[in-house]
Order: structure tokens, then sequence, then C-alpha cells
């Protein structure tokens, strides 16, 4: 990965200062790393050209044989059509035209524009220059032999003659000539205006940069980069990136190894990481090689807050803070880029601490927009403490960069998809009661679907207490039991006073309630569940027993050797927090409604009984929650079944 970023990386790496003309020198004593000549302003190089290229004269070639065939051709055209005076006096115009030299009117037009006062004839390889008051348009020798003796041959019978015909350009430009002869014009221009030595002072903290100071900056920067063309300084500034980018590589590793382990074992998410370190430093070399844009155009605070979406929030602002100081290398000015993008992301992580509405995007877009504009105001009044000097074409940048970061939106979806990710936004479509899949078992079996219900308030408000992902667990428990579609009457929470396991024997019966974990992933996956919702399916028995018919069976049987694997759940066993709330809130929601009375005793009496049990044969050894976390979750369950099954006052008749 290191490799591949460093690929993209420019190599200009040397000159990183920026600076303004009138504004002070922001770092500290700046002395001229070595001998280079100091070139003049760009700007100037091309008024000099500008004017040597006026007083240039472009080449023509002379074709005689141009006017000898006009001429004769005029003499053939006009010896039974007018006089020998006449066609004479025409002819010896024509020669004098032909000998002065005629110009093709685009020719012309070229030569004033560019502000040039004559050309260079080539005639026998020589060249000699003629003024452009001396040469005649095709046009303009018309006109002249037209108005040249109109006392003895009047207008209109020479224009009978179309005499237009016999005028045309016998000047043609030597375009080889004429470019070799400027590109030695320009050469001649210097492009130097002094030499700086080695070890000569340029400029010192506190200084303003003047127009003199700013032209050997420039010169100097010019020079290092056309230096930096040598094998040995490319190879010792991609050695520096290659470092410096393995670095921050590794000081990710070893927080996704220290802390955050769970992670780094998911395929997906280990994709999604290295893609979106990929992409924003490859993305800011980019902008900045090819000058296309400002690089505040670019939404960095999309991958802190993609991040926060699917992961978590220091995850997130740890990846975005190395995403950041690896893109600031290529960059002249990473002091105020850092400032700004590190501050821009702190605001999208803290302003998106949950997201599952389409609006909360636009309210983080807002954010962040607010966050660069007060971060670089505050920057500039820092620096230049004068408004008239701040650059406001950032907020132009700052306002498109919010416009872009809105399409998250959208790309959450891709990346749910890509890496197999479900976000807070998916989790509330699917928990709501109207879709196909919770409708049907409403319909199907309405006693699992109020125990679904029942379960995911309880597992929600646990959840809200111990930090766990709350919308998470409330949508999984919608879905933990679907699987008891397939034989709703089975379950007693569906049945209506006839119990269908009485014809069946205990081990029978103990198959169909264990079925219900097959068959609610098939259901799942024929639905399209996300694999984060399937895996509550599995887990929320774990490795338990269909304790009912094993203990039937086992009373049954009292001599005979119980194969326990014929009454005991597929599993595994919850791995998370979130599978374990589930696991005690669906046992204990089931279990409650088996108590004869409701009084805080006996609830109380009835959660740590069934938890205890659950801690007690290992269900949570696998999960990464506390003794702390259980006791709040007990506490949590008990006010919550307390209120479900509060005590009502009886209302009083109306006495008639």
């Amino acid at each position: 990965m290191a490799s591949l970023i460093v690929a993209f990386l420019p190599r200009s790496g040397h000159f990183n200062y920026q600076y303004s003309v009138g504004k002070p020198w922001q770092y500290g004593l700046l002395i001229a790393p070595l001998d280079f000549t100091l070139y003049k302003d760009a700007e100037a190089v091309a008024m000099e050209q500008r004017e040597a290229l006026r007083k240039f004269r472009p080449y023509f070639n002379r074709r005689a044989s141009v006017g000898k065939a006009m001429i004769a051709q005029m003499r053939d055209d006009l010896k039974e059509k007018s006089t020998p005076d006449c066609i004479s006096h025409i002819e010896k115009l024509l020669h004098r035209i032909y000998d002065t030299g005629v110009v093709a009117a685009a020719d012309w037009e070229r030569i004033e524009s560019k502000g040039q006062t004559g050309i260079m004839i080539i005639r026998d390889n020589v060249a000699t220059a003629v003024g452009l008051d001396n040469l005649t348009t095709p046009r303009r020798a018309y006109l002249y032999l037209l108005d040249n003796d109109t006392l003895h041959y009047k207008v209109e019978l020479l224009q009978s003659y179309d005499l237009d015909r016999y005028v045309t350009s016998n000047l043609e430009l030597n375009k080889q000539k004429t470019d070799m002869a400027q590109k030695e014009l320009l050469a001649d221009v210097s492009v130097a205006d002094g030499y700086v030595m080695k070890g000569q002072k340029i400029i010192d903290r506190g200084e303003i940069v003047d127009e003199h100071t700013a032209q050997i900056l420039t010169s100097m920067k010019a020079e290092m980069d056309t230096r930096q063309d040598s094998h040995i300084d490319r190879r010792l500034t991609l050695l520096g990136q290659f470092l410096f980018v393995a670095a921050m590589l590794f000081c990710l590793c070893a927080y996704l190894l220290t802390y955050r382990v769970r992670l780094v074992r998911q395929r997906g998410v280990q994709w999604l990481i290295g893609c979106i370190f990929l992409f924003f430093p490859i993305i800011a070399s980019l902008v900045v090689q090819t000058n296309f844009t400002s690089i505040y155009v670019v939404p960095f605070v999309i991958a802190p807050v993609v991040l926060r979406v699917f992961l978590d929030s220091r995850t997130a602002f740890l990846i975005h803070l190395l995403i950041v100081l690896i893109s600031s290398i290529v960059l002249t000015s990473p002091y105020e880029f850092l400032l700004i993008q590190l501050v821009a992301g702190l605001a999208a992580i803290y302003s998106l601490h949950e997201l599952s509405q389409r609006s909360q995007i636009l309210r983080t877009a807002l954010c962040v927009f607010l966050a660069y504009a007060v971060v670089y105001t505050s920057y500039e009044l820092i620096m230049e403490q004068e408004l008239t000097q701040f650059n406001t074409y950032m907020y132009v940048y700052f306002l498109i960069n919010a416009i872009v970061f809105l399409f998250t939106y959208p790309l959450l979806f891709i990346i749910e998809k890509t890496f197999g990710f479900v976000s807070e936004v998916t989790l509330v479509e699917l928990s709501n009661t109207n879709n196909s899949l919770l409708r049907r078992l409403s319909e199907e079996a309405p006693g699992t679907s109020q125990h679904s219900m029942q379960v995911a308030n309880l597992a929600a408000a646990a959840a809200q207490e111990v930090d766990a992902n709350v919308q998470l667990v409330r949508t999984a428990a919608l879905y933990h039991d679907i699987g008891k579609l397939e034989n709703p009457v089975f379950f007693t929470e569906n049945q209506t006073g006839v119990n269908p396991h009485q014809q069946l024997t205990n081990e029978e019966s103990a198959r169909i309630i264990i079925g219900h974990i097959a068959d609610g992933l098939a259901l799942a996956e024929s639905y399209h569940l996300p694999e984060s919702i399937r895996s509550f399916i599995r887990t929320h028995h774990g490795r338990g027993l269909a304790k009912y018919f094993y203990v039937q069976y086992k009373n049954a049987h009292p001599d005979e050797e119980v194969d326990v694997s014929r009454f005991s759940y597929p599993g595994p066993n919850p791995s998370t927090k979130e599978q374990a709330i589930l696991m005690m809130a669906d046992a204990v929601e089931a279990a409650s409604r088996s108590l004869s009375s409701y009084t805080e005793a006996s609830i109380g009496t009835l959660v740590n009984r069934l938890i205890d049990a659950q801690m007690a044969e290992g269900y949570f050894t696998n999960c990464p929650i506390t003794f702390s976390d259980i006791f709040t979750i007990k506490r949590v369950l008990k006010e919550k079944l307390m209120t479900m099954y509060h005590t009502r006052i009886s209302y009083p008749e109306l006495k008639k």
C-alpha cells in the first residue's frame, strides 16, 4: 500500500514555501542552498519578446514568373478589346506593381496585427528589407490601376476589362526561413536577470516579500525542480516519501492491533480502510500535480464520516488524521491544511453521532462548511490582520467542498453493498413494521410478532445503558424469531387453546422448536437480510437446550443416557455485546409470561435466575461484555418489566 501511494506523490518536495508579494515571510531565515540564475518575471520576458517581434521582419520569396505571366495574359486578352496605347499603359503599371511586390491580403493583415513595419524579400539568395508602405495587396493594386490616370483613361472603361484578374500576389511567405529567424530572435532575449550565490541571504522571518524577493524565490524553486531530475535526488526523495508513508501505516496497524483487534479480523473492514487510505492521498497528489483546482475542493471529511457510520469515532478520527498528514506532504502550506482539515473532520464526526435520516447529512455539510470558514478566517486574522488581504476564493472552495460532501449519502449505499456493512439508515428501514417480512410475521404469527416487539423494546433500553448499538439490537430483535413463520402453531405465543405438541414425542417437538433457527436463516436469505441481522438469528439461543422437552424426556426416561445434541440449538454462542443483550432480553421476556404475579420480587428473581444461568453455562464467554454491563442490563430489564406488567386500577361502574 505504501508503494502504491508513493507512486502517485510528486517528487518536487524540497521547496515547500507559500508566500505572497507584499505580505510577511512566515518562515525562518532562508539561505540560498545552491548557486542559481536569477530569472526575469515571465511577464517581463514575454513583454521583451513581444517588443523584439515588433522589429522582426518575416521572409518572403519573390516569384518573378507571376508578373510576366499576368502581363502576357493581359496583352492577349485585351488586344482586340482595347487600343495599343491603353494596353501599353496597363502593362507599364503592372510592371511597376510587380516590381514593388504584391503581398496576399492574409499575410498583410498578419504583419499589421503584430505591429511589424516591413518584410524581407529574398531575391537570388539575397534578402532585402522593404517597408510595408512600399508594398501593396491585390485589392490596392487593382485600385491603383483604375485611379492612376483618370484624365486619359476612364475608370468605367478600365473596369470593363476586369483588370483584377491580372493582379495577384508575387511574394510568397518563406515559412521555414521565417520560423528559424524568429526563433533566433527570441533566443537572443535573455531570461536571466542576475545570479544568486550559495549561502547568500534571501529573506528572514517577518520581512516583507517584495517583487525582487519573489523573483529570487521563483528562480530558486525552478532551479531546485530542475535539479530534482537527477537520479540521486529522485531516489532520496522517493526514500523519504516511502519512509513517511510507511510510518503512517505503521501507526494505523499499531492502533488497530492494540485497540481494534475485532475490526482487523473482518475482511470488509480491511478493504474499506485500505481503499479510503489509498483514495484520498492519491486524489490530493493528482490535484496538486495537475493544478486542476484547489486542494480544498476535495472533501476529505467524507473519510471520517464513512468510518464513523460503519466503525467508530476514534478509528474514524485517527485514520482521518493519518490521511491528512500524508496528503499534506505534497502541499506548499501543510500547516494551514492540517489545521483546517482536522477541525473540519472533528466537526463532521461530532455532528453525525448516528446517521438515521437524510437530513443529518445536510446538517453535517453545514457544520463542515462553518468549520472550514471559521478556522480559515481565524488563521488569516492571526497571519494577516487585514480583511482586505483575505483570499475570498477560499470560501467558494469551502462551499463547493460542502456540496460535494452531500454525495456521501448515496456513497454509503454503495459501500454497504460492496463491503458488506449495514448503516443506521438501513437498520431504520428494516425496522419499519410495514415491510413485507415483518407484516407477514404480524399476520401469520401475531404472538411471535408481539413477543419480538417487546424484546426489541427491552433490548434497546439495555443497549442504551451499556453503550451498545441500539438500532442494531432493536432491528435484530424484530427479526430474531422469523423462523417461527414456518410452523407458528407449534409455539405457545401463537396457540389458541390447541397444543399440537401433545400429539408428538419430545424429540419431535424439540426438533421443530430448534428448527426455527434454520428456518429463520433460510427466510433471512430469501428476503436478503444483511449478515449482521442473520448473526442474531443464529445466536439468540446460542448452544442452549430446548429445556422443556429435554426435561420432559429426561423425566420419562430416568435410566436412559440422553443424547443432548438432539435437544441442543446449533449455535454459536453470542460473540458481540449486542448479541448477548438480545439473548438476555429474549429469555427474560418469554419467561416473564409464565409468572403468576408480577411483583418486584418475582420479576427480580426471574431476571437474576435466567441471566445467572446463562452466565454459568458460558454463553457469554466469547463476548466483550463486563460484569458491570450485565449488572446494568439486569437492572434495566427489571425496571422495564415492572413498567410493562404494572397493576392497573379497576374502573368503577356507573350506577343507574
